[in-house]
């Protein structure tokens, strides 16, 4: 059992909420919404030998489920009961907010970067480069050495900079904005849509490879597979934080009694930064 210290709000919370997956994957009902925490061991149980009592873990309650089984042990709460599978030491080079902000936008960013095996012979485009997701994908693939171009709004192109990205205007002309740094060999889309989309397909060349963290039927009909998630993908990006190569802007901490405003909030997408949530 993990009593969380804090809660990291992402946008699959609040389409969890709003019902999104009702269709192809059900969320029972009632449910706990959340997926991302921090926090300290307070039990174990029978059998459990790789952690202990009191030791700091990182917790992504979802990691190999179904979409909607994590609401079955929901994040938003004081404690929570998960299997060891979802866990990670929390490294002590790692503080408590970045913690909590890394599942599961930064993990999905790294499981893209890692999907399309990203090197530094590589010039990856980002689509949405300055959300949690994107801006995750745009520092795992510099990490890597690969040039990274990143989608993103003029008053998010100096961030972008900062994480060594060349930045363009997501509602400008992007496949001739992207033409002028070069060709890319790959593409990460953490955003989906028509635009992104038509956008990937125009720049890569046959055979390049793409992969979208939010498949819809642009991406279906363009044969742009959903990102697959590898075991280690948490474990990789702790190690990512703890070396610096990873960071996550917060934006704010909320009460855990204000989660439905924190949701709204994430919903309406005009927030720098992760949402986090206080156990009270």
């Amino acid at each position: 059992m993990v009593r969380n210290e804090l809660i990291g709000v992402n946008p699959i919370d609040w389409k969890l909420v709003a019902g999104f997956f009702q269709r192809t994957d059900p969320a029972p009902f009632p449910g706990t919404p959340g997926w991302a925490s921090t926090g300290i061991i307070e039990a174990v149980g029978a059998g459990v030998t790789a952690f202990s009592v009191g030791q700091a873990v990182i917790v992504d309650s979802r990691a190999r489920l179904a979409v909607t089984s994590g609401s079955r042990a929901g994040t938003f709460r004081q404690y929570l009961v998960v299997d060891t599978r979802q866990i990670v030491p929390r490294p002590p080079e790692v503080g408590v907010e970045q913690a909590a902000g890394l599942p599961s936008s930064a993990v999905a960013g790294y499981s893209m970067i890692h999907h399309l095996g990203v090197t530094e012979d590589d010039t990856v485009l980002v689509h949405g480069a300055a959300g949690g997701v994107g801006s995750a994908a745009v520092q795992v693939a510099v990490a890597r050495g690969a040039r990274v171009v990143g989608t993103a709004s003029p008053d998010n192109h100096d961030y972008l900079r900062s994480l060594g990205a060349h930045p363009i205007d997501y509602r400008a002309d992007i496949v001739n904005a992207v033409r002028a740094f070069g060709p890319i060999t790959a593409s990460a889309d953490a955003v989906g849509g028509a635009a992104s989309v038509s956008a990937t397909v125009a720049l890569l060349p046959l055979g390049g490879r793409a992969v979208t963290a939010w498949g819809d039927a642009h991406s279906e009909a363009a044969r742009i597979p959903w990102v697959a998630h590898p075991n280690d993908e948490l474990h990789q990006v702790a190690t990512l934080a703890a070396r610096g190569q990873l960071t996550v802007r917060i934006a704010d901490i909320l009460p855990l009694a204000d989660a439905a405003a924190a949701l709204k909030r994430v919903k309406a997408g005009h927030n720098r930064g992760k949402i986090l949530l206080r156990p009270e």
